[in-house]
């Protein structure tokens, strides 16, 4: 009796083990079919950034990209606002103020394209460590890790660029920098008029290719955060089978 019960034991046994082993087996291949791996994490993350960094580099460097869209456009610095204050002082004043702010969103236009290089540089470089943190992080884990290995490289190389727009004649054959000066001369020359003595003017000095520089990498940035969260967020803004598959794990979080 008792051997016959450990024959019945021993079968049981071995049936339950042969079951598990099919158990397993049909959990791995599941996870090989559906899972993710480091390899395509790191590939998905990367297109991902691409794919948001021309979207959004192409519609700031359009024509109006900046001018048209109040969320972005440059209008002149507050520490310019004793210009506008006081803008009848200054001959054809409202004129050259209307010209300023549109040529000055034409520089931002023509620069923004030149951050594509550094922006790929750094997106390049990244590490699986880097992409692992950014993919499970915030909506804008990304845009944060490009601002903060970029941002120094970006200022440096964009302060050339955007000097060299603002040389261009990019409004009715004038420059930027012609327009600027026309305003900005024009009302630290009041300041010195009587009238502006007698109203207690201040010159007013700006170092317009920073303010520029400024404004525009922080559109970039904030531009390229939207098109991040639209990808995290909406499965139809992942324009390939691996961005479906890398942001899809993310719709089951």
């Amino acid at each position: 009796m008792q051997k016959l019960i450990s024959i019945i034991f021993i079968a049981l046994l071995t049936c339950s083990c042969a079951e598990l082993l099919q158990v397993a087996k049909s959990l791995n291949e599941m996870n090989s079919n559906l899972g993710t791996s480091n390899a395509e994490n790191i590939s998905g993350l990367k297109s991902s950034l691409n794919v948001g960094l021309e979207k959004a580099v192409n519609m700031l460097g359009a024509e109006n990209g900046f001018y048209n869209d109040l969320a972005y456009k440059l209008l002149l610095p507050e520490e310019a606002q004793p210009i506008i204050n006081n803008i009848k002082l200054i001959p054809g004043g409202q004129e050259l103020v209307n010209k300023t702010v549109l040529s000055l969103n034409r520089s931002a236009e023509d620069a923004v394209k030149e951050s594509i290089p550094i922006f790929k540089n750094a997106i390049f470089n990244m590490t699986f460590s880097d992409v692992t943190n950014i993919l499970f992080g915030a909506d804008n884990a990304a845009t944060e890790f490009l601002r903060k290995n970029t941002y120094a490289q970006l200022q440096s190389a964009f302060q050339i660029k955007v000097k060299q727009s603002l040389a261009k004649p990019l409004v009715a054959n004038v420059s930027t920098t012609d327009t600027w000066n026309l305003l900005h001369n024009g009302y630290n020359s009041a300041t010195k008029s009587i009238l502006g003595k007698v109203a207690g003017l201040k010159e007013v000095n700006i170092n317009i290719e920073n303010y520029v520089t400024g404004k525009t990498l922080d559109a970039i940035f904030k531009k390229i955060a939207i098109e991040e969260k639209l990808i995290r967020k909406d499965p139809l803004a992942r324009t390939s089978e691996l961005l479906k598959k890398v942001f899809g794990q993310l719709d089951k979080k």
